[in-house]
Order: structure tokens, then C-alpha cells, then sequence
């Protein structure tokens, strides 16, 4: 007896009806309870995946620390990494930090040293070290000072035009004046666009070398997976 043949439409109809009652069957848990590594580990023995990857995938998250940014106009103007180490950090460990630091972002920065506080500068880009009950944490944030400046000017050039569009029409002169606000508006609108277009694929580039410092700091320390909260 010849096998049983399905179509591409087929195909998709019984993937779509499988993954339905796949959803349908799953057991939920309340919000506040969560789920542990376990669950999420026999869920993905369910679907196929090893139990080692799904640790892994946890821990991958865990060791990113937690998330930070500043948005203008929901772009986001400055991005940040917080995580709890969970023990001190030796001055050796530090040390290390900070050449990795220095790697990653290719700028040399300044080290200070305040009491029981440690930082690392390169302009708007800080690495701090805190002391907590529990050991230390690292804060990783910076600001486009670059993009902020182009978009505030922007604004300020449109700002400008509008203004001397309101003089001009309370004088009657706006066909003399055309130009100049033609010209202040192409302006304002070009500087906002250029400090506004930059900043998504920077914010992105910024969050991955601050997940990749954070990621080996843990590792290279041996620590467990941290508090990411």
C-alpha cells in the first residue's frame, strides 16, 4: 500500500492544527509563580529541544544583566547595563575588567578610585563598580551625546523657522522670506534626521559589547548565573 502523500498546503494545514493543540495542552502556570529551569526544560523536551540547550539559553540571559536606556521621541539616546556579581571582585579581576573594557570599546579611558567605588570613563561612557550586601555591581551606561546634539539643534533650527514664519506673517513679508525658511527648515529637519537615523543600529552595537563585557566578567570569574533581577 502506497504511503500517504501530503501537499504543501497540507503540510502547513496539519503544522498550524498541531501547534494549536500543541497551545491548547500546555499546562500554565499562575504569572506570579513563574516557571523554573525545569519547566522550561520539559517544555522543550516536548518540542525537541536538549535540556542542555535550554540551560544554556537560560544562563545566556542571566549573565546579560539587566536592561537600561533613555529614549527621545522613542529612539533610544542612551542604553545601559546593570548586573549583581553576588561576590567582590579582586583588584586583579578589576584589572582585567577594565583591558577588556579598553578592547571592546577601543578607547583608552580613565580609572578613579573613590573609597569602596571604582570607575571607568571614556566620555559618556562609564563602567562602575559598586559595592553590595552581597559582594559587587556593575553598572555599564553611555549617552549619543553626538545624536542628542543634532536632534536638539534640529529642533531649534525648526523652531527658528517657525518663529520667523509667525513675524512674517504678521508684516505680510513671507514671500521675501521664503527662502530663509525653506532653508532653516531643510536644515533643522537634516540635523535631526542625521542624529535620529544613527541612533538604533549604535544602541544595538552599544548593547551587545556591554552584554559581551558582562558575559565574560562572569564567566571569567567563575561565578554562578547572577541576579539579573
Amino acid at each position: 500500500m502506497t504511503e500517504r502523500r501530503y501537499s504543501e498546503d497540507e503540510v502547513a494545514a496539519i503544522f498550524e492544527r498541531a501547534a494549536e493543540a500543541q497551545h491548547t495542552d500546555r499546562r500554565q502556570l499562575p504569572p506570579a509563580d513563574g516557571m523554573t529551569l525545569s519547566d522550561l526544560q520539559e517544555i522543550g523536551r516536548e518540542v525537541g529541544l536538549p535540556p542542555e540547550l535550554v540551560a544554556q539559553a537560560a544562563r545566556s540571559l542571566d549573565l546579560g544583566g539587566r536592561p537600561a536606556s533613555r529614549t527621545i521621541l522613542g529612539l533610544p539616546i542612551g542604553v545601559g547595563r546593570t548586573i549583581d556579581l553576588g561576590r567582590r571582585l579582586t583588584d586583579e579581576e578589576w584589572e582585567r575588567l577594565v583591558v577588556d573594557l579598553r578592547e571592546t570599546f577601543d578607547a583608552r579611558g580613565s580609572v578613579r578610585y573613590d573609597g569602596p567605588f571604582r570607575q571607568w570613563t571614556n566620555g559618556n561612557l562609564q563602567a562602575l563598580l559598586e559595592p553590595t550586601p552581597t559582594g559587587h555591581r556593575l553598572r555599564l551606561r553611555t549617552v549619543k551625546g553626538s545624536a542628542r546634539g543634532l536632534m536638539g539643534g534640529g529642533v531649534a533650527l525648526v523652531g527658528i523657522a517657525a518663529a520667523v514664519l509667525v513675524s512674517t506673517l504678521v508684516t505680510g513679508q513671507v514671500a521675501e522670506s521664503a527662502s530663509v525658511l525653506a532653508l532653516l527648515s531643510a536644515l533643522g529637519l537634516g540635523s535631526f534626521g542625521a542624529g535620529a537615523l544613527s541612533l538604533p543600529g549604535w544602541a544595538r552595537r552599544r548593547r551587545q559589547q556591554m552584554e559581551g563585557v558582562i558575559e565574560r566578567l562572569a564567566l571569567a570569574a567563575g561565578s554562578g548565573p547572577p541576579d539579573a533581577g
